[in-house]
Parts: structure tokens; sequence; C-alpha cells
């Protein structure tokens, strides 16, 4: 079951992003952030946040909002994790699908991801596998922890 983020689902949410963001593998995200400013990040009142649960369990969660203001509002941009356990079984995909619904249904005209790491070839693949296009790459943009610098993709879909 996909649904709205509730304040109660915070404990569960930063076991998810927490060890995503110290591994510093695919979020542009400073690794030492601390649990406050992840918190504001995530469920900042501008997005539409959701979590994946099962059995009462948080599997994955996710945010939308609007990408830019002004002129470029009617394009959005999303941020998804899968807790480590979870990974490999369907709920980043069951995310994404909800996600471009809950775009399409907010008005929505295309879903742009800014910044994939291209060394996540998961992320991408699934992209890909729901019609996303890599739109621009960004060399050497993300310094991977164990790689070095790496590139980034930008990654688009018309709604």
């Amino acid at each position: 079951m996909i649904r709205p983020a509730l304040d109660s689902d915070w404990p569960a949410i930063w076991a998810i992003l927490e060890p995503t963001i110290r591994a510093g593998e695919t979020y542009a995200l400073a690794r030492d952030m601390d649990e406050a400013p992840a918190r504001a990040y995530w469920l900042n009142p501008a997005n539409d946040a959701f979590v994946l649960e099962e059995d009462g369990q948080v599997l994955g969660t996710y945010y939308l909002r609007a990408n830019q203001a002004g002129g470029g509002g009617h394009v959005c941009n999303c941020g998804f994790m899968t807790g480590q356990a979870a990974q490999g079984k369907g709920v980043a995909r069951a995310m994404g699908l909800h996600a471009l619904d809950h775009a399409r249904a907010r008005g929505f005209r295309a879903m742009q991801f800014n910044f994939v790491v291209a060394t996540n070839t998961r992320a991408v693949a699934l992209w890909e596998s729901l019609g996303f296009t890599s739109v621009g790459r960004l060399p050497d943009a993300f310094q991977h922890p164990t790689l070095g610098y790496v590139d980034a993709l930008v990654m688009f879909q018309a709604l």
C-alpha cells in the first residue's frame, strides 16, 4: 500500500534515508547530514511525501514536488529511496508507477530527474523501463566515495 507519509512515519523514513545518505553513492546530499535537515528536506511542506507500506512496515518512501517555480511549475521532480532489506522486490517500481499517476492527477505535464548518478545502474534501468529518457549527461558531476568523479544523468518523461 502506498499512502501519504505521516509525521509518525518519520522514524521509519529516517531508517531508510540514513544508510543511503551515509553511503554517499546515489544522492547528492552531504554524507554527514543530520536527521533534522534530512526531515526538512524529505518532508518539506512543498513536497507530496509518500511511503510504501507492507504489513505495517515502511519499505520505501518518495516525494514529489514541482521541479521549478513559475514557468517551469508544470514539470515535477521526485526523490525515491527503498529500505535496504526491500531492495530488488519491486518497491521502487511500485513507487515510480504511483508517482507517475500522482503527477498526472496533480496536473503536471512532465517528470524530470535532475541528477541520477550514472553508476546507479539499477535506478537508470528502472527509470528507462518506466519510459524515462536520458536527455543530458553531466560529466564528472558526482563525487562517488569509491569510484571518484562519475557522470550524472538528467532523465525526463512527458506525462
